[in-house]
């Protein structure tokens, strides 16, 4: 057991190993920050569930719910959308992946890139390929999410109903519904944070300096966007 995974470090040079750790840290480090970092200063993503619970509770007060419907629909457009876009990138991959040294040839010929053997080429895009095949499974799970969310909506009582149920009933679905929007959203967040993170896995190709200062660069605009963005002071007034 030792020698095989000492056989598996000796593929890579040390400084890519270290700048691949830093990676991965960078992307774990920040999705947990950003989880835990709400209760003493809510995210965009935190500012929109709040907004989709009020959303869902003046759905309860609405005789007719078209608008919901339709709501609902275009928010599903956009991981549909990418979950066909990862699709096509994935195939991509893996077609280079199967083209072995007709593909390091290629990179070969691209400047700036790192010379590399075929073998370290492909943990690079297998790499690249783990990353999408994630993303891929969090666009589709969002919109499962966003189809639950649409059943929700669909099976909520009638406007003038609420009165007889209570204000309690009211706030019982728009807690529910809210959070399964809330879900689907989230799921969508992980995905396009996925993609961010695609770019510095892309930046290996050049360096593992790329890579590195790739993943501290993504997670600064991530951090700006998520918490210190104009978009977010507007949806928190």
């Amino acid at each position: 057991m030792m020698d095989v995974l000492a056989k598996l470090v000796a593929v890579l040079p040390w400084w890519d190993w270290v700048a691949l750790f830093w990676f991965f840290a960078a992307w774990i480090g920040y999705a947990r920050f950003a989880t835990r970092r709400v209760p003493a200063q809510p995210s965009l993503l935190a500012a929109g569930n709040r907004v989709r619970r009020q959303w869902m509770l003046q759905a309860t007060k609405r005789e007719v719910r078209v608008l919901d419907a339709v709501v609902v629909q275009n928010l599903s457009t956009s991981p549909s959308f990418f979950a066909s876009t990862t699709i096509l990138i994935i195939g991509g991959l893996l077609a280079l992946l199967g083209s072995g040294d007709h593909t390091s040839s290629l990179m070969a010929g691209l400047p700036f890139t790192a010379r590399t053997s075929a073998l370290v080429l492909d943990l690079k895009l297998v790499l690249l390929t783990g990353i999408f095949v994630y993303a891929f499974f969090r666009f589709t799970w969002s919109l499962r999410q966003y189809s639950l969310g649409a059943l929700l909506v669909a099976s909520a009582p009638a406007h003038d109903e609420f009165p007889q149920l209570g204000e309690v009933a009211r706030a019982s679905f728009a807690d529910r519904a809210g959070s399964v929007m809330g879900l689907a959203a989230e799921s969508f967040n992980d995905g396009t944070r996925a993609y961010y993170f695609a770019f510095a896995a892309a930046a290996w190709l050049f360096s593992p300096l790329a890579l590195a200062l790739g993943s501290a660069g993504v997670v600064w605009i991530l951090y700006q966007r998520e918490f210190h963005s104009e978009v977010l002071a507007l949806m928190r007034e």
